[in-house]
């Protein structure tokens, strides 16, 4: 009897790992288990907002948002340090090939679209901009802008301004790169005669530790380069402009998924694009990918 005693406790082991692989791989679905989420901090306070509904509606379920500039969060992204990420562009051919070549497909949902705001403090006599004059201080030549304040280097902000001027590299002198977004808001609120350059979600929503110095900001209004839709007038980074393509400085927000296969990514990736994550960005001052539906009830 005494040499069962083993045998016996090894089966019950093997039977009580078995039971707990199998109810490991049961709790990771599109609505529980845990994924870690690489975001362009361009865009945290809007994926903060969805990551705390989303695991309000699903307890089991555990996101980890890894906030990161846009070349900090694609080298994490192209070493397998995570599968999901949110940017502000799709990938380039060269970065697709990096999954393609392990059989794994790419999945990929536009959930917002996003007004990137210039401000400048209050008392500024300023509250208008030409997008030509942004590209002539971007270029290095004269411009009736002084100085240009980006929240970092490597974000996808100066990206997309450098993209829009046709330049490579920003001058030496008139442009400034911080470390953050909210380090925008504290400078901008301190020099008022800065232009910062932030998502529209900062001021819409900003943390509530910078709600106070948001409020002696003002978002300027923007007229694009002639020729081309909102050149007629200066239009701010609203919902409306923005639908009706009259602000001229816009983004598309995307969610790669990269799991290959169902996992909470895929989840997640799911309830940005459904109506409830749809809401929230309409909320946070971002325009919708697809509209939210609006039930109006008529009672006689």
């Amino acid at each position: 009897m005494k040499n069962l005693k083993p045998i016996f406790f090894t089966v019950l082991t093997l039977i009580l790992l078995s039971c707990r692989n199998e109810k490991e791989v049961k709790e990771q679905s599109y609505t529980s288990g845990k994924e870690s989420i690489l975001v362009d901090e361009s865009f945290a306070p809007i994926l903060e907002d969805e990551e705390y509904i989303f695991e309000s509606a699903y307890p089991d379920a555990s996101l980890d948002l890894i906030m990161k500039s846009e070349n900090e969060l694609l080298n994490l992204f192209l070493s397998d340090s995570a599968q999901v990420a949110v940017l502000s562009r799709l990938l380039t051919k060269e970065e697709s090939k990096y999954f393609e070549s392990k059989n794994i497909k790419i999945r990929i949902n536009r959930f917002a679209i996003d007004g990137i705001a210039l401000i400048s403090h209050k008392s500024s006599i300023d509250s208008t901009v030409d997008v030509a004059d942004i590209i002539s201080r971007l270029k290095g030549q004269n411009s009736a802008i002084k100085s240009l304040v980006f929240d970092n280097a490597n974000s996808s902000t100066i990206r997309y301004f450098k993209d829009l001027a046709g330049v490579k590299e920003i001058p030496s002198t008139g442009i400034y790169a911080l470390k953050s977004n909210s380090d925008v808001l504290k400078y901008i609120n301190d020099n008022p005669g800065a232009i910062g350059v932030v998502g529209v979600n900062w001021i819409v929503q900003p943390p509530v530790e910078l709600e106070g110095i948001v409020e002696n900001l003002k978002i300027l209004s923007v007229r694009n380069v002639k020729g081309k839709p909102g050149s007629d007038a200066y239009y701010k980074p609203n919902q409306n402009d923005i639908a009706l393509g009259l602000y001229p400085l816009t983004r598309s927000l995307y969610i790669i998924n990269c799991e290959g296969g169902a996992g909470l990514g895929t989840g997640f990736a799911s309830f940005l694009a459904g109506d409830r994550g749809q809401r929230i960005v309409l909320k946070s001052g971002l325009l919708p990918d697809s509209i939210p539906s609006r039930e109006i009830n008529i009672v006689n």
